[in-house]
């Protein structure tokens, strides 16, 4: 690694997952000194770009993170071991583990007299209470507190929250923290456990389509609601609020609220095909409802997320399929 560029080194952690891909791909376009990181072999990012410097090392060690952000003026922290609901609700310990990556980043950055970091936070933070029936008002950030949020996932990042806000307080390190609402599209994980509905429902209906099959099978009664958030949409607003000076717990969020009925629509529309649907009513389902208030980010940053789901999830089911495909071939 270059421990002893210039100042100017941008560091991605967590470059090897789907969000952090795109990221890194976006910060390059836009002229910045890229150091991607993430504990995966190369071979498995979902992207690698070469004009960045790919490193492949376990940032909840502290040399680790101590080499990674030397040089290095700016930190975006998405690594955490996270999936899906199915892969959330079964991986408590694991997903909890990941208060070590943002532990020892923090500690490098205050070494390394970091000018700003980012900390991706979850909608998994918000108290349970406001998510209890499918249409429930749009979750505001107070919402966190009391605090209940989603066990195991949902408490590492409430309390990494925490850790960055006295990071900020006690040794100036600037901080951003975004709290994602359900991100999707090209590049994400669609199938081995951890892929989120938007993911799955279109390998599903593509799966169907290709075998000639026509029932779709859906985790919970159908009913249960969301928002989900285009992937340009999120880098874009991490780019917004990592140029404010805005430091406390946003929403990074679509307000398009739908039911997993209503998704599975616009997926049947897109693949041209109507399917049976099979309930699986006793299958991992988290809460009964989310949705991002966005009067904060209106409010600071003068945006808000805004490509429909129904424009998002057509690139999502050609690049899912294309996978498919090409798969089948090998």
């Amino acid at each position: 690694m270059s421990a002893n560029a210039g100042p100017d080194w941008v560091v991605v952690a967590g470059a090897g997952g789907f969000i952090g891909g795109h990221l890194v791909k976006s910060l390059l376009r836009d002229g910045h000194r890229v150091r991607a990181v993430d504990i995966k072999p190369l071979r498995d990012w979902h992207q690698r770009h070469d004009r960045a410097e790919n490193v492949s090392l376990d940032l909840s060690l502290r040399e680790a993170c101590d080499h990674a952000l030397a040089g290095s003026v700016d930190v975006y922290n998405l690594a955490a071991d996270m999936g899906g609901m199915g892969f959330i609700e079964n991986n408590k310990a694991l997903c909890m583990l990941s208060v070590l990556i943002n532990t020892q980043l923090l500690i490098a950055a205050k070494k390394h007299r970091i000018r700003r970091f980012l900390f991706a936070s979850s909608a998994c933070v918000y108290n349970g209470e406001h998510q209890s029936a499918a249409d429930l008002r749009p979750l505001r950030e107070s919402d966190a507190y009391p605090a209940m949020p989603e066990d195991g996932y949902g408490w590492e990042k409430l309390f990494s929250e925490r850790m960055c806000l006295h990071f900020q307080s006690d040794f100036g390190i600037s901080v951003r923290i975004p709290r994602f609402h359900n991100v999707y599209g090209p590049y994400g994980t669609w199938d081995g456990g951890r892929e989120k509905a938007p993911a799955a429902i279109c390998r599903k209906v593509a799966q169907a389509k290709l075998d000639g099959r026509r029932e779709l099978e859906i985790w919970g009664d159908g009913r249960q609601t969301r928002s989900f958030m285009y992937i340009d949409d999120c880098i874009d607003g991490v780019h917004r609020l990592m140029e404010s000076s805005f430091s406390e717990p946003i929403n990074l969020g679509s307000s398009e609220l739908v039911s997993i009925n209503q998704l599975v629509d616009l997926v049947e529309t897109i693949a041209g095909m109507k399917l049976e649907r099979r309930y699986l009513l006793d299958a991992p389902l988290g809460v009964r409802g989310r949705n991002s208030d966005n009067t904060l980010i209106n409010a600071r940053l003068g945006w808000e997320p805004n490509t429909s789901l129904a424009s998002g999830l057509e690139p999502t089911y050609r690049w899912i399929t294309e996978q498919m495909q090409q798969r089948a071939l090998r």
